[in-house]
């Protein structure tokens, strides 16, 4: 972009200088090198006024005037250069603006009139320069003559237009070639003016072509004027329609990345070099009780204990230093108020483009009923071997789960965050809502099975059994036609069970959906319910010839937590281990009989005793 505007400054056919705020000259034309090369050696950087001596108390006046936005004028003045030889220049300053029609500097054009200062008075057309920021700068140029009422657009003008070259436009067309309604009405009211009052205008407005394509351009122009009469307007039509899409498609990006992180089931911030929070989401300002304004600035020793804001203060330091993260360890915040929360925290080093940390990014998942669960779980269990050993395995399992899915965060928002592509972005973002929902899923299963292990009040109701398999087979009833199984229900219309309602209609509906799942694909699925009673329990069996379970190599870990026996798409490993959490609830049993190739039977004792 930078080199499209230098190359076509260079080749303006007028002497022509770009000077910034501080009268240094940032761009010059090789008209301008030219015409002074025998009497100054110009510099970019140097101050206009040094130049010219003799013209430098009107030249401050005139490119003050023109950094205010008035227009001035063109002067002709005697100049003596520094040979003390004499010419007659013509000279106009102008306002320098950028594409959001701020003023940035002045613009200088002179030219050397003395040839022609006695039988010419010359028209000045203003040439507008618009800075572009795309390497395929579209801009085109146009001029309204008001002496003989014609429109003249560029090859590249016509282009952007989509008409053929020989189109010839008039006021009328041009504007009718703007977006019915505000575009249209807009640039009407620009000319207007501009006609009326000499009011120049740039504008981002919206243009449909003649092949029926809408596009985003600027418009700017400006009014010219000969003794303060109107004699037509310059002006400029740049296509910009690529950025807006891309600014549109980044807002939409961050709009998305700022909703995913805002719901996302656990705490995200991010801090600077001095752990002061630069981002938050949703999740730690509604833990603090504070909005993001109030949040941003603040570091954990404005937050937190002092005990525990020195220590997350060594862990960011650690992180900085090193590059390396930390992932899923257990803290334990204290905040001004003494409330404390149990957190499984990550933090990654935030790195720029020389792979230099510039902050770090961290996320807390609020473990503290999952820990309370815990405990309540360690107090109501008898100390045994066997009941130990199965506390210990359940809070491996929460660990274990928890750190990969917190893991899984740390590495997808490491890359997001590195990530320049928007495509990529994209299927990061999405890597992330999956991340998220699996996340769910899981605290969701944890929390069910504490919930069952903790429950001491369980309320046992007498169940009617077939209003719960009739109820089990209409919702299964999609699966059941897709897998081709035949479902044969032996059991009396009689037969209760007394249990609790959910967990029975549970058992049964994971019992049963798993029959009808894995069935063999090589012959016709039959799945037989059936019914037994003893004096301590009524027993009901569940058999199909499907798949089979392999039990001498199965059986020990048949009802564990996120354990398969299949490579279906559909196994979870949770189906079964919540089953046998609620029917050992209910002090109840479960065992099963299977051969691979052959079948599988799931016998369920429920216990008829208080």
């Amino acid at each position: 972009m930078k080199n499209a505007n230098n190359y076509l400054i260079k080749q303006l056919p007028k002497a022509t200088a770009y000077v910034n705020m501080d009268y240094e000259v940032i761009h010059i034309s090789d008209s301008w090198v030219n015409t002074f090369a025998s009497t100054h050696q110009i510099t970019i950087g140097i101050n206009i006024l040094e130049l010219f001596p003799t013209l430098r108390q009107k030249w401050h006046q005139e490119i003050s005037i023109a950094l205010s936005g008035t227009v001035n004028t063109p002067k002709t003045d005697r100049y003596y250069d520094i040979n003390h030889s004499y010419s007659w220049l013509e000279w106009v300053i102008t306002p320098w603006y950028n594409e959001e029609a701020n003023i940035i500097g002045a613009i200088i054009q002179i030219e050397d009139v003395a040839e022609k200062i006695l039988n010419q008075q010359k028209l000045e057309k203003l040439e507008i320069i618009l800075s572009v920021k795309s390497e395929i700068a579209k801009i085109g140029s146009w001029e309204y003559n008001a002496i003989t009422d014609e429109l003249t657009w560029c090859h590249m003008t016509k282009l952007i237009h989509e008409v053929p070259p020989d189109y010839k436009p008039n006021i009328e067309t041009a504007i009718n070639f703007y977006k019915e309604g505000v575009s249209r009405a807009t640039i009407t009211e620009c000319v207007d003016q501009a006609m009326r009052m000499g009011t120049s205008w740039s504008e981002k407005l919206q243009v449909v072509t003649a092949q029926g394509k809408e596009i985003w351009i600027i418009a700017a122009g400006k009014p010219l004027f000969v003794n303060n009469k109107f004699t037509g307007i310059v002006g400029s039509f740049q296509d910009i329609t690529e950025d807006v899409k891309n600014q549109q498609k980044t807002k939409d990006n961050e709009l998305l990345l700022r909703t995913l992180i805002d719901n996302l089931p656990l705490n995200v911030f991010i801090k600077d070099l001095e752990s002061r929070k630069i981002l938050v989401n949703k999740s730690e300002c509604e833990y603090l009780g504070v909005t993001d304004d109030e949040l941003i600035g603040k570091n954990d020793f404005d937050l937190y204990d002092d005990e525990i804001a020195q220590i997350s203060r060594e862990e960011d330091l650690q992180i900085i230093n090193s590059l390396e993260p930390i992932v899923g360890r257990e803290t334990l915040n204290i905040k001004k108020d003494g409330t404390k929360t149990a957190f499984l925290t990550s933090k990654i080093p935030l790195l720029n483009e020389n792979h230099e940390a510039t902050g770090i990014v961290g996320f807390s998942l609020d473990i503290t009923h999952l820990k309370q669960k815990e405990e309540e779980l360690k107090k109501l269990v008898n100390i045994t071997s066997l009941q130990n050993k199965k506390l210990i395995n359940f809070a491996h399992i929460i660990s274990h789960n928890l750190r990969s899915h917190t893991a899984n965060f740390s590495m997808l928002l490491g890359f997001l965050i590195k990530e320049k592509d928007d495509l990529e972005r994209e299927n990061l973002l999405q890597m992330l809502i999956t991340a998220s929902d699996n996340l769910l899923e899981t605290l969701d299963n944890l929390n069910e099975v504490v919930e069952i292990n903790t429950n001491q009040n369980l309320a046992k109701k007498s169940i009617h059994v077939n209003t719960k398999i009739n109820k089990i087979q209409k919702s299964l009833s999609y699966l059941i036609k897709n897998k081709k199984a035949t479902i044969l229900n032996y059991i009396p219309n009689t037969i209760y069970v007394k249990g609790v309602p959910t967990y029975v209609y549970n058992i049964l509906l994971n019992i049963i959906s798993n029959a009808v799942k894995f069935a063999d694909p090589n012959k016709e699925h039959m799945i037989e319910l059936s019914v037994e009673k003893d004096t301590d329990y009524t027993v009901i069996s569940v058999k199909d010839n499907g798949l089979g379970i392999d039990l001498e190599k199965h059986k020990n870990k048949l009802f564990g937590m996120y354990k398969t026996f299949h490579q279906h798409e559909d196994s979870r490993g949770i189906g079964l281990f919540i089953s046998k959490n609620q029917i050992d609830a209910m002090k109840g049993k479960i065992d099963v009989q299977s051969k691979v190739g052959q079948g599988t039977t799931f016998n369920i004792y429920f216990n008829e005793n208080d």
